[in-house]
């Protein structure tokens, strides 16, 4: 199994406010992010996307941070200490083969992607995980970055999305990516 995840070391350069010069956070989010929801950011390193997260559910919402690499988690949880923000987000680590996110069960309103599909070896467990927490209304972005992933890889990855359960909503512009805006089945119980 060839799998390659982005390298902890790494972790304070994509956290960078340099980086919001190519994805600001608030922009990017802004659509799906509302105040008192429940929020998923998977790969969420330390904390690029999930501080402006927390800020945007307000003090009623939740991010719920995941990442494989305890020290991407780590420097996530005291960046979010540093900001006054460690009381709104769950910081956990996952496993390879499990997000281990059985106790959100419906809970989640919105959840986020961001280049991380492409280091996961099993995609239909990542996409089915990624489902059952979802509640429903709940929504999904995928992004990926265009340097890694090809269009044809990408179009694969929302096609085993959807075999999980995923209607696509909208193709969305973001800048040197593909991205893709996923919802539950209107269906799903």
């Amino acid at each position: 199994m060839s799998h390659r995840v982005c390298p902890w070391w790494l972790g304070p350069l994509l956290a960078s406010p340099i980086r919001r010069l190519l994805f600001d956070p608030e922009e990017l989010l802004r659509p799906y992010i509302k105040e008192g929801m429940n929020v998923l950011d998977l790969g969420c390193g330390m904390g690029f996307f999930s501080l402006p997260m927390v800020k945007m559910t307000g003090k009623r919402g939740k991010v719920f941070c995941i990442d494989l690499q305890e020290k991407m988690i780590k420097g996530l949880v005291k960046r979010a200490e540093k900001a006054g923000l460690s009381d709104r987000i769950e910081a956990r680590t996952c496993h390879l083969s499990s997000l281990e996110v059985n106790d959100l069960a419906g809970r989640i309103d919105f959840a986020l992607a961001f280049a991380l599909v492409h280091e996961v070896p099993d995609k239909d467990r990542l996409f089915s995980e990624i489902y059952g927490t979802l509640n429903q209304d709940g929504r999904f972005l995928i992004v990926e970055p265009g340097g890694h992933v090809s269009k044809k890889d990408f179009e694969k990855t929302v096609s085993i999305a959807q075999s999980a359960g995923f209607d696509a909503q909208s193709d969305l512009k973001i800048r040197r990516s593909h991205a893709v805006l996923l919802r539950g089945r209107q269906d799903k119980k």
